[in-house]
């Protein structure tokens, strides 16, 4: 690539410029990657916790539920859970983690008072109860590891994208350009070599001129004076 550069002062400047402001990008992707990795740390953790709980909440769901259909029957449960009025409502909005957009969800009516989950409390037991209010919790549970999960997601790829960013700065851009200013450097040092020499060859050419000249009219003189 360095032999396609024409090895001139302007384009040796340009090429400075080029570096510089190479340089100072690279600085400033390396310090959002380390700051993004930071972060997606953080949620790392918080995805840990999150998942944990997850896996508990749907064990006891389970459990639960199986006991109120062994205790009440499958009429029942399904009866109890068909009268629900009031579904959960969801609503998402988004915040910035260091340019990196990430969902924010929010949730309401999912975890209800008894007497809002739509069935009568005297026609159900408290088997029914408590697999509610677990499915209830689990739901609660789903939306927060939505929530973690895709937040996780969106840092992993902008980690990845900024990480081939630094590389391709650091790796082919920034070695490219030294090679360009390095090469330049020595065309620019080659000729101005070259300069020097033919200025002392000129140099050196009109002082012998000048001496051979001085040397004849010195002769003129010296015969003119024998005359």
């Amino acid at each position: 690539m360095a032999k396609d550069v024409k090895p001139t002062r302007k384009n040796l400047m340009a090429i400075e410029d080029r570096i510089e402001l190479s340089e100072r990008g690279h600085d400033t992707l390396e310090k959002k990657r380390d700051g993004l990795i930071m972060e997606f740390m953080d949620i790392l953790d918080q995805a840990q916790d999150v998942r944990s709980n997850l896996e508990s909440n749907y064990e006891d769901a389970q459990k639960k539920i199986n006991m109120a259909r062994a205790m009440e029957g499958d009429v029942a449960v399904r009866g109890a859970a068909a009268a629900l009025k009031e579904h959960p409502e969801i609503t998402t909005e988004s915040r910035n983690i260091m340019g990196v957009v990430v969902p924010q969800i929010e949730s309401s009516k999912v975890q209800k008072d008894l007497g809002d989950r739509g069935y009568g409390v005297l026609g159900t037991s408290a088997r029914i109860d408590e697999a509610a209010e677990a499915y209830e919790e689990l739901l609660e549970s789903i939306i927060l590891a939505a929530e973690v999960e895709t937040a996780m997601k969106k840092m992993l790829t902008e980690i990845e994208t900024t990480k081939r960013r630094v590389n391709a700065l650091e790796f082919k851009l920034l070695p490219e350009l030294y090679e360009n200013k390095d090469f330049i450097d020595q065309k620019l040092e080659e000729q101005e070599r070259e300069e020097i020499f033919r200025m002392k060859k000129i140099k050196d050419k009109k002082e012998e001129s000048e001496k051979e000249a001085a040397e004849a009219d010195a002769e003129t003189a010296e015969a003119v004076t024998a005359d």
